[in-house]
């Protein structure tokens, strides 16, 4: 049996995963994450969820040709409402927007799907702030944040414990005001905006990922310049306000990281 070789993207997901987890692995597509936690021992079992018909089948097809039968339950529905409560302890979901996350797991919640979950491995593509702003106000606090590019494509991966769990660390903790070295005082806004471990460790493609923000920002910047109403020119403040606030995080962080 050949083992299932994963992106760098999965890989960084699946290192996320706590040894000897009951993994729920939430739009698994072909089911590459739980066959590679099965195979390397990290997972006991695995439930592979997936909501459309295609990307059902090719889980199945996935986990027959690994062999695994017995150890992941492929299984069709949205979200969470592939699971029972307190089936799995570890939830992975990867490859969608921030906000999409969120939805599905604020539906599981009230469905009472993360009863027993102590691990949430999360990929966002866009919307990180949505998310760790979920993650906040619904007591889960975020454990470690990782930034990677693949493909021309930059990604987060947030892992997230209950609060209370969370190595002593709390939301209030994690969020609080903090003074950069160069002496910029970075709100709890802009934790949650630009990612609060990612700015305790900044690396080339974080930095990346904020310059193409700006750029962006510019650019939107530059379509309002030509309108005179008044609202646009409200949208072109707030816009020059976050140009100039991460253009301040980003000068005060250590160069030699960068």
């Amino acid at each position: 049996m050949n083992k299932v070789k994963l992106s760098d993207r999965l890989q960084l997901l699946l290192d996320q995963v706590p040894e000897g987890s009951r993994l729920a692995d939430i739009g698994s597509d072909h089911a590459l994450l739980p066959v590679a936690a099965v195979e390397s021992g990290k997972a006991v079992s695995a439930i592979a969820g997936e909501v459309n018909q295609g990307p059902y089948e090719a889980a199945l097809k996935g986990v027959a040709e690994a062999g695994l039968g017995k150890q992941i339950a492929v299984r069709r529905g949205d979200g969470l409402e592939v699971l029972e409560p307190g089936e799995a302890d570890c939830i992975t979901i990867a490859g969608m927007g921030g906000s999409l996350i969120a939805a599905i797991l604020g539906r599981g919640q009230a469905l009472g799907k993360l009863e027993g979950v102590k691990t949430l491995a999360l990929q966002p593509n866009v919307g990180e702030d949505i998310l760790r702003r979920w993650l906040l106000n619904n007591g889960w606090v975020v454990t470690a944040e990782h930034i990677l590019e693949e493909d021309g494509k930059i990604y987060e991966v947030l892992t997230a414990y209950p609060e209370g769990e969370a190595f002593g660390l709390t939301n209030e903790q994690l969020y609080l005001e903090r003074v950069l070295p160069g002496g910029v005082i970075c709100s709890p806004d802009m934790l949650l905006q630009m990612g609060p471990w990612l700015l305790e460790k900044p690396n080339a493609v974080f930095t990346a990922k904020w310059l193409g923000e700006i750029a962006k920002l510019e650019g939107i910047l530059g379509s309002l310049s030509r309108s005179e109403l008044e609202s646009a020119e409200e949208k072109r403040s707030k816009i020059r306000a976050q140009i100039k606030k991460i253009s301040e995080v980003l000068e005060c962080l250590p160069k030699d990281k960068l």
